[in-house]
Protein backbone atom coordinates (compact mmCIF):
# COMPACT_ATOMS: atom_id res chain seq x y z
CA UNK A 1 0.00 0.00 0.00
CA UNK A 2 1.25 3.68 -0.59
CA UNK A 3 2.05 5.82 1.54
CA UNK A 4 -1.31 7.93 2.99
CA UNK A 5 -0.93 11.26 3.73
CA UNK A 6 -2.78 13.11 6.03
CA UNK A 7 -4.00 16.75 6.89
CA UNK A 8 -4.77 18.09 10.03
CA UNK A 9 -6.69 21.73 10.27
CA UNK A 10 -5.59 23.02 12.94
CA UNK A 11 -8.05 25.46 14.66
CA UNK A 12 -7.11 28.14 16.90
CA UNK A 13 -7.23 26.98 20.24
CA UNK A 14 -7.54 23.62 19.36
CA UNK A 15 -6.35 20.32 21.98
CA UNK A 16 -3.08 19.58 21.93
CA UNK A 17 -3.79 16.47 23.44
CA UNK A 18 -5.43 15.28 20.76
CA UNK A 19 -3.55 16.13 17.81
CA UNK A 20 -0.57 14.78 19.67
CA UNK A 21 -3.42 11.59 19.89
CA UNK A 22 -3.68 12.03 16.51
CA UNK A 23 0.12 11.70 15.04
CA UNK A 24 1.88 9.63 17.66
CA UNK A 25 0.18 6.01 16.13
CA UNK A 26 1.00 7.04 12.79
CA UNK A 27 4.54 7.77 14.21
CA UNK A 28 5.42 4.32 15.69
CA UNK A 29 3.34 2.77 12.79
CA UNK A 30 6.14 3.73 10.68
CA UNK A 31 8.76 2.78 13.23
CA UNK A 32 7.45 -0.34 13.92
CA UNK A 33 6.85 -1.30 10.22
CA UNK A 34 10.41 0.20 9.00
CA UNK A 35 8.16 2.04 6.27
CA UNK A 36 6.49 5.02 5.88
CA UNK A 37 3.45 3.87 6.32
CA UNK A 38 1.62 7.38 6.68
CA UNK A 39 3.00 10.86 6.28
CA UNK A 40 1.39 13.84 7.73
CA UNK A 41 1.33 17.76 7.55
CA UNK A 42 -0.45 20.28 9.48
CA UNK A 43 -2.52 23.57 8.32
CA UNK A 44 -3.92 27.11 9.89
CA UNK A 45 -5.90 29.82 9.21
CA UNK A 46 -2.61 31.68 8.11
CA UNK A 47 -0.25 29.22 6.99
CA UNK A 48 2.45 29.90 9.56
CA UNK A 49 1.09 28.47 13.08
CA UNK A 50 -1.86 27.44 14.97
CA UNK A 51 -1.73 28.06 19.06
CA UNK A 52 -3.53 25.14 21.13
CA UNK A 53 -5.58 25.55 24.48
CA UNK A 54 -2.19 25.19 26.16
CA UNK A 55 -0.01 27.96 24.67
CA UNK A 56 1.87 25.48 22.46
CA UNK A 57 2.31 26.99 19.18
CA UNK A 58 2.60 24.55 16.27
CA UNK A 59 4.31 25.39 13.02
CA UNK A 60 2.27 24.31 9.79
CA UNK A 61 3.04 24.00 5.89
CA UNK A 62 -0.32 24.89 4.33
CA UNK A 63 -2.74 27.92 4.62
CA UNK A 64 -6.80 26.52 4.73
CA UNK A 65 -7.30 28.03 1.56
CA UNK A 66 -4.32 26.01 -0.43
CA UNK A 67 -4.19 22.70 0.84
CA UNK A 68 -2.23 19.30 -0.85
CA UNK A 69 -3.77 16.29 -1.76
CA UNK A 70 -4.26 14.01 1.04
CA UNK A 71 -5.93 10.49 1.93
CA UNK A 72 -7.46 11.62 5.13
CA UNK A 73 -7.95 15.68 6.13
CA UNK A 74 -8.96 16.22 9.66
CA UNK A 75 -10.49 19.07 11.61
CA UNK A 76 -9.12 19.75 14.99
CA UNK A 77 -10.37 22.51 17.18
CA UNK A 78 -11.36 22.50 21.23
CA UNK A 79 -12.83 24.57 23.52
CA UNK A 80 -15.14 27.47 22.19
CA UNK A 81 -14.83 26.18 18.97
CA UNK A 82 -17.78 28.33 17.73
CA UNK A 83 -15.67 31.26 17.85
CA UNK A 84 -13.08 30.33 15.49
CA UNK A 85 -15.67 28.92 12.55
CA UNK A 86 -14.72 31.24 9.61
CA UNK A 87 -15.51 31.70 6.59
CA UNK A 88 -11.87 29.89 5.16
CA UNK A 89 -12.33 27.19 7.04
CA UNK A 90 -16.14 26.16 5.69
CA UNK A 91 -14.87 26.66 2.18
CA UNK A 92 -12.05 24.99 2.32
CA UNK A 93 -14.09 21.64 4.28
CA UNK A 94 -16.84 22.24 1.47
CA UNK A 95 -13.92 22.24 -0.83
CA UNK A 96 -12.78 19.07 0.11
CA UNK A 97 -16.07 17.43 0.14
CA UNK A 98 -15.63 16.99 -3.49
CA UNK A 99 -12.09 15.76 -3.29
CA UNK A 100 -10.62 12.11 -3.05
CA UNK A 101 -10.09 12.73 0.51
CA UNK A 102 -11.53 11.33 3.33
CA UNK A 103 -12.99 14.00 5.70
CA UNK A 104 -13.32 13.60 9.49
CA UNK A 105 -13.28 15.24 13.01
CA UNK A 106 -11.95 14.88 15.94
CA UNK A 107 -12.67 16.63 19.48
CA UNK A 108 -15.26 18.88 19.06
CA UNK A 109 -14.69 18.48 15.17
CA UNK A 110 -17.96 16.74 14.60
CA UNK A 111 -19.66 20.86 15.31
CA UNK A 112 -17.62 22.27 12.40
CA UNK A 113 -18.30 19.15 10.08
CA UNK A 114 -21.70 19.61 10.57
CA UNK A 115 -22.14 23.48 9.98
CA UNK A 116 -20.40 23.03 6.85
CA UNK A 117 -23.03 20.33 5.75
CA UNK A 118 -21.08 17.00 5.82
CA UNK A 119 -23.37 14.98 8.86
CA UNK A 120 -27.32 15.39 7.88
CA UNK A 121 -28.35 11.99 8.62
CA UNK A 122 -25.10 9.98 9.56
CA UNK A 123 -23.84 9.24 13.33
CA UNK A 124 -21.40 11.35 15.10
CA UNK A 125 -19.39 11.54 18.04
CA UNK A 126 -18.24 14.51 19.91
CA UNK A 127 -16.68 15.10 23.12
CA UNK A 128 -19.20 14.81 25.78
CA UNK A 129 -19.41 18.26 27.24
CA UNK A 130 -20.98 19.43 23.85
CA UNK A 131 -23.97 16.49 23.83
CA UNK A 132 -27.05 19.01 24.79
CA UNK A 133 -25.98 21.29 22.63
CA UNK A 134 -24.82 19.40 19.76
CA UNK A 135 -28.32 17.98 19.86
CA UNK A 136 -30.33 20.75 20.36
CA UNK A 137 -28.60 22.51 17.40
CA UNK A 138 -27.82 19.52 14.89
CA UNK A 139 -31.82 17.22 15.24
CA UNK A 140 -30.99 15.66 12.26
CA UNK A 141 -27.78 13.97 13.23
CA UNK A 142 -27.55 11.31 15.24
CA UNK A 143 -25.33 11.55 18.47
CA UNK A 144 -23.56 8.76 19.66
CA UNK A 145 -22.07 8.82 22.85
CA UNK A 146 -19.09 6.68 22.21
CA UNK A 147 -15.61 7.56 21.83
CA UNK A 148 -15.66 7.27 18.16
CA UNK A 149 -18.01 6.49 14.95
CA UNK A 150 -15.88 4.86 12.20
CA UNK A 151 -18.41 3.42 10.06
CA UNK A 152 -19.80 6.44 8.06
CA UNK A 153 -18.62 7.93 5.23
CA UNK A 154 -17.28 10.84 7.34
CA UNK A 155 -15.63 9.62 10.77
CA UNK A 156 -15.29 11.59 13.88
CA UNK A 157 -13.88 10.86 17.22
CA UNK A 158 -14.63 12.69 20.81
CA UNK A 159 -10.90 13.79 21.45
CA UNK A 160 -7.84 12.81 24.03
CA UNK A 161 -7.47 9.25 23.91
CA UNK A 162 -10.15 8.36 21.99
CA UNK A 163 -8.51 10.04 18.64
CA UNK A 164 -5.47 7.31 19.40
CA UNK A 165 -8.33 4.74 20.02
CA UNK A 166 -9.46 5.78 16.63
CA UNK A 167 -5.90 6.02 14.66
CA UNK A 168 -5.47 2.57 16.24
CA UNK A 169 -8.62 1.52 14.35
CA UNK A 170 -7.02 3.12 11.35
CA UNK A 171 -3.86 0.83 11.46
CA UNK A 172 -5.87 -2.40 12.13
CA UNK A 173 -7.83 -1.55 8.84
CA UNK A 174 -4.78 -0.49 6.73
CA UNK A 175 -2.40 -2.58 8.01
CA UNK A 176 -3.67 -5.42 10.39
CA UNK A 177 -4.40 -6.41 13.63
CA UNK A 178 -0.58 -7.13 14.47
CA UNK A 179 0.60 -3.88 13.84
CA UNK A 180 -2.02 -1.51 15.63
CA UNK A 181 -1.14 -4.14 19.44
CA UNK A 182 2.49 -3.36 18.35
CA UNK A 183 1.31 0.15 17.98
CA UNK A 184 -0.35 0.23 21.69
CA UNK A 185 1.92 -1.38 23.11
CA UNK A 186 4.66 0.64 22.31
CA UNK A 187 2.56 3.65 23.58
CA UNK A 188 2.34 1.91 26.87
CA UNK A 189 -1.47 2.23 25.88
CA UNK A 190 -3.86 -0.80 27.75
CA UNK A 191 -5.80 -1.59 24.76
CA UNK A 192 -7.80 0.60 22.07
CA UNK A 193 -10.98 0.77 22.49
CA UNK A 194 -13.77 -0.25 20.31
CA UNK A 195 -16.18 2.26 18.73
CA UNK A 196 -19.05 1.63 20.64
CA UNK A 197 -17.77 2.23 24.08
CA UNK A 198 -19.02 4.48 25.80
CA UNK A 199 -16.99 8.62 26.72
CA UNK A 200 -17.75 8.64 30.45
CA UNK A 201 -17.20 6.22 32.97
CA UNK A 202 -20.22 4.05 33.69
CA UNK A 203 -22.44 5.07 36.76
CA UNK A 204 -21.95 1.72 38.03
CA UNK A 205 -17.93 1.89 38.02
CA UNK A 206 -18.24 5.82 39.11
CA UNK A 207 -19.89 4.90 42.36
CA UNK A 208 -18.57 1.21 42.37
CA UNK A 209 -22.61 0.31 42.86
CA UNK A 210 -23.98 -2.95 41.04
CA UNK A 211 -27.65 -1.75 41.40
CA UNK A 212 -28.98 -2.12 37.73
CA UNK A 213 -32.22 0.44 39.04
CA UNK A 214 -30.20 3.14 39.91
CA UNK A 215 -28.62 2.73 36.65
CA UNK A 216 -32.30 2.27 34.44
CA UNK A 217 -33.67 5.55 36.66
CA UNK A 218 -30.88 7.68 35.57
CA UNK A 219 -30.78 6.36 32.00
CA UNK A 220 -34.67 7.27 32.00
CA UNK A 221 -34.09 10.79 33.42
CA UNK A 222 -31.52 11.59 31.19
CA UNK A 223 -34.13 10.50 28.20
CA UNK A 224 -36.34 13.13 29.25
CA UNK A 225 -34.73 15.52 30.61
CA UNK A 226 -37.03 17.83 28.25
CA UNK A 227 -39.97 16.31 29.82
CA UNK A 228 -39.17 15.35 32.99
CA UNK A 229 -41.46 11.97 34.03
CA UNK A 230 -42.68 11.72 37.69
CA UNK A 231 -40.85 9.35 40.25
CA UNK A 232 -43.85 7.29 40.46
CA UNK A 233 -43.58 6.57 36.55
CA UNK A 234 -40.14 5.91 36.76
CA UNK A 235 -40.67 3.61 39.69
CA UNK A 236 -43.37 1.69 37.92
CA UNK A 237 -41.28 1.36 34.88
CA UNK A 238 -38.26 -0.44 37.05
CA UNK A 239 -41.13 -2.40 38.70
CA UNK A 240 -40.25 -1.28 42.22
CA UNK A 241 -41.95 1.05 44.41
CA UNK A 242 -41.55 4.86 44.78
CA UNK A 243 -40.47 4.84 48.53
CA UNK A 244 -38.04 1.98 47.32
CA UNK A 245 -36.43 4.34 44.73
CA UNK A 246 -36.09 6.71 46.97
CA UNK A 247 -34.55 4.91 49.34
CA UNK A 248 -32.10 3.98 46.64
CA UNK A 249 -30.76 7.29 45.55
CA UNK A 250 -30.48 8.35 49.04
CA UNK A 251 -27.81 5.44 49.47
CA UNK A 252 -26.02 6.15 46.25
CA UNK A 253 -26.18 9.59 46.09
CA UNK A 254 -27.67 10.33 49.33
CA UNK A 255 -30.41 12.99 48.07
CA UNK A 256 -33.94 12.23 46.30
CA UNK A 257 -34.80 11.27 43.15
CA UNK A 258 -36.35 14.38 42.04
CA UNK A 259 -33.34 16.52 43.65
CA UNK A 260 -31.09 14.32 41.45
CA UNK A 261 -33.38 15.02 38.68
CA UNK A 262 -33.48 18.98 39.07
CA UNK A 263 -29.76 18.63 39.05
CA UNK A 264 -29.24 16.59 35.32
CA UNK A 265 -32.26 19.12 33.82
CA UNK A 266 -29.86 21.98 35.16
CA UNK A 267 -26.63 20.87 34.33
CA UNK A 268 -28.04 20.26 30.70
CA UNK A 269 -29.72 23.79 30.81
CA UNK A 270 -25.90 25.41 32.05
CA UNK A 271 -24.05 23.39 28.98
CA UNK A 272 -27.14 25.15 26.34
CA UNK A 273 -26.05 28.45 27.99
CA UNK A 274 -22.38 28.07 27.49
CA UNK A 275 -22.39 26.56 24.03
CA UNK A 276 -25.54 27.87 22.71
CA UNK A 277 -27.04 31.33 21.45
CA UNK A 278 -30.77 29.88 22.48
CA UNK A 279 -32.78 32.32 24.46
CA UNK A 280 -32.90 31.99 28.01
CA UNK A 281 -36.97 31.25 27.36
CA UNK A 282 -35.67 28.31 24.91
CA UNK A 283 -33.11 27.04 27.44
CA UNK A 284 -35.79 26.76 30.04
CA UNK A 285 -37.85 24.87 27.91
CA UNK A 286 -35.40 22.78 26.36
CA UNK A 287 -34.52 22.08 30.14
CA UNK A 288 -38.21 21.05 31.54
CA UNK A 289 -39.18 24.13 32.91
CA UNK A 290 -42.31 26.00 32.02
CA UNK A 291 -41.68 28.70 33.76
CA UNK A 292 -38.66 31.33 33.37
CA UNK A 293 -38.99 32.74 36.68
CA UNK A 294 -38.53 29.29 38.76
CA UNK A 295 -35.93 28.45 36.33
CA UNK A 296 -33.89 31.48 37.00
CA UNK A 297 -34.57 30.96 40.94
CA UNK A 298 -33.31 27.54 40.86
CA UNK A 299 -29.97 28.09 38.57
CA UNK A 300 -29.26 30.89 40.86
CA UNK A 301 -29.37 28.66 44.01
CA UNK A 302 -27.10 26.04 42.25
CA UNK A 303 -24.84 28.01 40.58
CA UNK A 304 -24.68 31.14 42.61
CA UNK A 305 -25.76 33.53 39.57
CA UNK A 306 -28.55 33.45 37.44
CA UNK A 307 -28.97 32.06 33.73
CA UNK A 308 -27.83 35.46 32.03
CA UNK A 309 -25.39 36.24 34.51
CA UNK A 310 -23.75 32.63 33.65
CA UNK A 311 -23.81 33.31 29.78
CA UNK A 312 -21.80 36.29 31.26
CA UNK A 313 -18.88 34.53 32.24
CA UNK A 314 -18.45 32.49 28.66
CA UNK A 315 -14.84 32.19 27.82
Amino acid sequence: MATQHFVFLLVENHTHLTLACATEPLRIANMISGETLYSWSYASEDGVSATASNGTVTLVQHRFDDLPKCARLFVIPGLHMTNYITPTLLTCLRKAKTSPAKVGALCSGAWILAEAGFLDGMKAAIHWEYHDAFEERFPDITLVRSVFVADEKHITASGGTATADLMLHLVDEDHGYDLSVAVSDMMVYAGAREANVEQKISLQSRYGMRNPHVAKAIELMREALEEPVPPMKIAAELGISVRQLERLFGRYFNTSPSRYYMELRLDRARNLLMQTELSVSEIAIASGFQSVGHFSRLYRRSFGTTPSGQRGRKG
